[in-house]
């Protein structure tokens, strides 16, 4: 499993149009899913992810000191299966990647873990499979 982790001030995923998930501080978390990943897999990046300490303590004004659940901020999670592409020719190959039927409830299964492990309301996708646009905009502390 791989994880490109962004801290944004805010984010959304729009679909046809419409915005369907939006956070205001926090992170932007998109997840690639490898065709062997499992369940342990899984727990380790939501464990990692949330407990990564990327922000600053607005009380001592140490930096790096506190994770986003600390802070009460949003996360975003966002299914991006190109992050298992190859690139040997002129046409990148996902074969490594998990396939979309499989993928769906692992990653469904994903994002059920980072609502348990911090907050329902404070954690939020996209929708997977679909033509997303992920807008962020940077974090500024």
């Amino acid at each position: 499993m791989r994880a490109v982790i962004q801290r944004v001030s805010s984010s959304s995923v729009t679909v046809d149009g419409r915005i369907v998930s939006e956070i205001g501080p926090g992170l932007l978390v998109l997840i690639g899913i490898h065709e062997s990943d499992t369940d342990s897999d899984a727990d380790y990046i939501c464990r990692k992810v949330l407990n990564m300490r990327l922000f600053s303590n607005e009380t001592t004004g140490k930096g790096w000191d506190q994770n986003v659940m600390q802070r009460n901020y949003g996360v975003l999670l966002v299914s991006q299966f190109t992050l298992y592409g190859f690139l040997k020719g002129n046409k990148p190959d996902f074969h490594v990647a998990m396939p979309p039927e499989k993928a769906k409830p692992f990653y469904a299964s994903l994002v059920e873990k980072f609502q348990k492990a911090y907050n329902p309301d404070s954690v939020k996708d996209g929708v997977f499979g679909a033509m997303m646009k992920v807008r962020d905009k940077s974090f500024n502390q």
